[in-house]
């Protein structure tokens, strides 16, 4: 069987990232640090690529978007590359950070598969199943080339899966947590998976594109500084 290799791209840093108000999840847009960081992505990826397929949440079409623009071609959409819904953004819209991160704090100290914390949350159960149907069925399947636009702890749990961990109880859950919390996953984070044997993927990070990436942040703040200096001199 030949070897494919798929390339995993998580989204710029969104709003959410941020620090910012609670939207609903689908709609959290991209900062402008997060809009660098997709014009920056875009000369990094293939000058070629099989297709390319996007989570429908906003912060990853619009990360994908330049690069769809310099390979004149749309992005397919795939429900099953939605980031995690760990908590109900819509019911906790408008909602501080500090107010959503305690939610999140809780649900997962909580570590239970199967509780839903609201009606439009996921349960862990449902978020491990359907990464296994994208593992087993269709991502084996995709043409070699292809480029995909998504979410942090959707590709931590794909590879913790990867890795051999399937089990879904409490246990899992916590272990999980720790792992996805300490792995290497920056904003613009660029994996790439080969398809070695049935079942069996490489998986191998671009840390000089991601190295290149992160030090967007960097001057971007420098110049956010050096501008204020500027209006501070002008005005006095």
């Amino acid at each position: 069987m030949p070897h494919s290799t798929i390339l995993l791209v998580r989204h710029g840093q969104s709003q959410a990232n941020a620090g910012g108000v609670t939207l609903e999840n689908p709609q959290v847009p991209l900062t402008q640090l997060g809009e660098l960081q997709a014009r920056a992505l875009a000369p990094l990826l293939p000058s070629t690529t099989a297709g390319i397929w996007s989570s429908p949440f906003r912060r990853a079409l619009d990360t994908a978007a330049p690069y769809c623009e310099r390979m004149a071609q749309p992005a397919a959409r795939h429900d099953e590359l939605r980031e995690f819904e760990v908590i109900d953004t819509l019911q906790m819209r408008g909602s501080a950070f500090t107010e959503r991160n305690a939610a999140v704090v809780r649900f997962w100290e909580m570590a239970e598969p199967d509780h839903r914390a609201g009606p439009a949350a996921e349960t862990f159960r449902e978020f491990h199943e359907r990464i296994a149907r994208v593992r087993t069925l269709w991502l084996p399947n995709l043409a070699d080339g292809t480029v995909i636009f998504g979410h942090g702890m959707w590709m931590a749990l794909l590879f913790w899966q990867m890795w051999g961990f399937e089990r879904i109880d409490h246990a899992a859950m916590i272990r999980f947590r720790r792992f996805q919390l300490g792995f290497p996953m920056p904003n613009a984070a660029l994996y790439g998976l080969t398809h070695v044997a049935p079942g069996k993927w490489d998986i191998k990070a671009n840390e000089s594109a991601m190295r290149a990436l992160a030090a967007l942040g960097a001057g971007l703040d420098q110049r956010a500084h050096e501008d204020a200096a500027s209006s501070e001199t002008v005005s006095a």
